[in-house]
């Protein structure tokens, strides 16, 4: 099976450096607009047999063009949804950055029992996520629009060649691409899929405008000093 991830496009909190994780959230600024528009011509000559999506607006908005292009019905699954800030929602301040960071660092180090905040466990964001890929395996080719740290986490489980010394893992901008061949392992074990490509940049340009929202520098933060999955 090959999966396809795809980062929404740009939020207005994404500008304002907020941790925005709840539903429904904000819609796309006109350069989220645009990146959205340039996902059918970044994924061109791609298979794309289903195309999924969280319960979030901005996933919505950012599928729109890719599934007229392409005659496909996104499919709504709230698994696919961003990793909840819990009681640091709507906060951008130093410490509360530092707290959703933190907890992400020990679920991408081994420890999935350590609770965000007021929210989830890493064991119950990855059986969310992992159960919306055990669905859409009976597809050959997939693509799925969801969210930078969930991205992140899921493909830092999941990748058994994801070496995250490596620079280019360390940025995933909005409409960044992540294409990986595997199959559902039904364990919340590490592996199962390999990294075919990883494609940080967003696939509509930055505008000149480097807007990425507050976890997109700090999860590779996490993640190159607390990870390597070989």
């Amino acid at each position: 099976m090959r999966l396809i991830l795809i980062r929404h496009g740009q939020t207005p909190n994404n500008v304002r450096g907020l941790l925005d994780t709840a539903v429904p959230g904000p819609g796309l600024t006109p350069l989220g607009l645009a990146q959205a528009a340039a996902l059918p011509g970044a994924l061109a000559g791609r298979d794309i047999d289903a195309l999924y999506i969280s319960t979030l607006t901005r996933t919505a908005l950012t599928a729109a063009p890719l599934a007229a292009e392409r005659g496909l019905e996104p499919l709504v699954r709230a698994g696919l949804r961003e990793i909840s800030a819990g009681e640091l929602e709507m906060k951008g301040d130093r410490a509360s950055l530092e707290a959703y960071l933190g907890t992400l660092k020990s679920w991408l180090t081994g420890d999935l029992s350590v609770r965000m905040p007021g929210a989830d466990t890493g064991t119950e964001v990855l059986a969310r996520f992992d159960a919306v890929v055990e669905e859409a395996s009976a597809h050959e080719s997939v693509a799925m629009v969801s969210h930078g740290a969930m991205i992140r986490f899921w493909a830092g489980h999941r990748g058994i060649n994801l070496d995250w010394s490596n620079p280019k893992y360390h940025e995933l901008s909005n409409t960044g691409i992540v294409i990986l061949d595997g199959e559902p392992t039904g364990s919340a074990a590490p592996g199962g899929w390999k990294i075919h490509d990883w494609n940080g940049e967003p696939a509509g340009g930055t505008g000149g405008m480097d807007a990425d929202g507050p976890t997109a520098e700090l999860i590779a933060d996490a993640a190159a000093t607390g990870h390597e999955n070989g």
